[in-house]
């Protein structure tokens, strides 16, 4: 019998003997593994989206792990390899290439890890699975310096701690690696049932973290191969616990929307400059030590890579102090530095160096790509000379979708290429791929738009001829100037920042945070353009979706007329699912 394992109340769970069970994962058991992960999201991701909290249904957190899993196993199918651990490798790559919403991004990074610690294997038994679990709970955390507990993090955090566990239990060695699936499965549930004690917006909503969700079930199937079962499983869940992911447990009502582990840090006090390169010839413990300094200086510090190379990004007010640290740590190269906010000191002298070496290797002129949520936006960005990759609820952009069309634009002629996002679970996805480019020497620099109307905002301010890094500029400035809202009607009850609201009610959002709760689309559409004209405006944007009541349009633009005279009032037919109105003010 093998030894017992721990569970993560710290109390032995005496294993009993599974039949069958498989001493190591190969080649075969790793796709079965894959084709079983993806047949359970497909049957699941309904009910995965409906965890995400927002009471408004563009929460896809299910149908992107589903498509980026997908996509994923069509790239392996064709893959020979040489053993479990290069299959494990191009899984992680096809992954990234896949990847959609920042779900399924992280799910690739947390991929990633665990290929790396299987590298070269032809096999994987148990202490090497154990090993591969913490390496993907190590990478999930490496590619966030500010994560939030409660999110797959967490969940990945008790799964390594557990598997850990069980490979150094006693027992024969041909127990390990299902005692090390089962004992991470387990732990991962019962995190997954505490995250809403760890976020208040889960809490309230009654549901638990719709990423580590995902990742329960990637584990679920994990333990269902390793106990032998090679069947591909029929629309119920594998364990027989469809419909555990909702909980009981309800907190106090606070404001706010968890976005996977990435966080904005909006606000007056906000950073001055996004920095952002890649860092040659160091060393773990040297960028351990950036991280640690990028920390002390500003927000929004993700660090990225392995083997000699990495990429940094950062959020901070003295740019030079930040590529300074770099030199520090290695060699920075491909520096980008963005301006966040038009009133701000100006750049330090490392960072104006840096740029002034930047730019005098590069020619000038910009390509753009975008993305679009309906058929009146890809038009009017297509217009405006961008590749516009279809984009929105249920359909996120892929990293690979958005390799292609930058690669396409800077085939133009392009000295580089401009993202547009213009959705906050794009900027994952859009980064990802930015990064993937470099490494073709493509120049592609994201504009941190979260809404169409700031892709707008930004877009208007896109000079053709002009470099890159001064287009960006622009457009960052542009973006983050730009204030939001939205009506939309709301599929599910829940508690929201404006009171409780029940499926059907309209629901009216400014910068991201629902503000009122009503029944009639019109009045709610007002109350949300008057909030955001209450601090000034001059140019008020209005986006249709394709679902707005005839005159909506009007009664808004008249609403922001009759009470700021001088604002001028621009309405677009946007066709864009979800929120019948989107509305900008700049």
């Amino acid at each position: 019998m093998p030894g017992a394992a721990r569970l993560p109340d710290g109390s032995p769970r005496a294993l009993l003997p599974v039949p069958g069970a498989l001493p190591v994962l190969d080649v075969p058991a790793v796709r079965r593994w894959a084709l079983l992960t993806r047949s359970v999201f497909a049957a699941r991701r309904v009910e995965i989206d409906a965890l995400n909290v927002f009471p408004v249904p563009d929460g896809d957190t299910g149908t992107n792990l589903f498509l980026t899993f997908d996509g994923a196993v069509e790239r392996m199918l064709t893959h020979d390899p040489h053993g479990a651990g290069d299959l494990l490798a191009a899984f992680a790559k096809a992954l990234l290439w896949t990847a959609r919403g920042n779900s399924g991004v992280i799910l690739s990074q947390l991929a990633r890890g665990l290929a790396e610690a299987c590298a070269d294997a032809e096999v994987v038994d148990g202490p090497l699975l154990a090993r591969g679990l913490v390496r993907a709970e190590e990478r999930g955390r490496q590619a966030v310096t500010d994560p939030q507990e409660g999110t797959i993090l967490s969940v990945a955090t008790a799964m390594a701690t557990a598997a850990v566990e069980a490979a150094g239990a006693d027992g024969p060695p041909e127990t390990r690696l299902y005692a090390v699936s089962l004992a991470a499965l387990e732990a991962a549930r019962v995190a997954l049932d505490h995250t809403p004690e760890q976020l208040e917006v889960l809490a309230r909503a009654g549901v638990v973290d719709a990423g580590g969700a995902g990742l329960v079930i990637l584990l679920e199937c994990l333990e269902r191969i390793c106990s032998g079962q090679r069947g591909r499983p029929s629309s119920d869940d594998p364990s027989g616990r469809r419909g555990r992911f909702r909980t009981e447990h309800v907190g106090p009502l606070t404001a706010g929307r968890p976005d996977d582990t990435v966080h904005d840090h909006a606000g007056d006090d906000s950073p001055a400059y996004e920095v952002m390169y890649l860092l040659a010839d160091s060393d773990e413990e040297a960028v351990a030590a950036l991280r640690g300094r990028l920390v002390e200086l500003g927000d929004s510090v993700l660090v990225v890579g392995g083997d000699g190379e990495w990429n940094i990004h950062a959020h901070v007010d003295d740019a030079g102090a930040a590529v300074e640290a770099g030199i520090v740590a290695g060699r920075p190269h491909r520096v980008r530095i963005t301006r966040l906010d038009r009133d701000v000191v100006p750049l330090g002298h490392g960072a104006e160096s840096a740029l002034r070496a930047h730019e005098a290797s590069r020619h000038t002129g910009s390509a753009i790509v975008a993305c679009a949520a309906g058929d009146g936006l890809a038009a009017l960005f297509g217009e405006a000379g961008a590749a516009v990759v279809p984009s929105g609820p249920g359909r996120r952009a892929s990293t690979g979708a958005l390799i292609a069309a930058i690669r396409a634009q800077h085939a133009t002629g392009a000295a580089g290429v401009v993202v547009l996002p213009n959705d906050g679970d794009t900027l994952l996805a859009a980064a990802a791929a930015a990064r993937a480019v470099a490494d073709d020497g493509i120049d592609a620099q994201v504009v941190h738009a979260r809404t169409a109307v700031q892709g707008l905002a930004a877009l208007a301010v896109f000079e053709p001829g002009a470099p890159p890094s001064a287009n960006v500029l622009a457009m960052q400035s542009a973006s983050s100037a730009t204030r939001h809202g939205a009506v939309t009607v709301a599929n599910r009850a829940a508690l929201t920042s404006a009171g409780p609201c029940e499926p059907g009610d309209v629901l009216g959002v400014v910068d991201g945070d629902i503000v009122v709760v009503g029944s009639d689309e019109v009045e709610v559409g007002r109350e949300v353009v008057r909030r955001l004209l209450a601090s000034g405006g001059e140019l008020v944007t209005v986006v249709l979706g394709s679902g707005a009541r005839d005159g909506l349009g009007q009664a808004l633009a008249a609403e922001a007329t009759s009470q700021h005279r001088g604002v001028e009032v621009s309405q677009i037919d946007g066709g864009q699912p979800v929120y019948s109105v989107l509305v900008g003010v700049e």
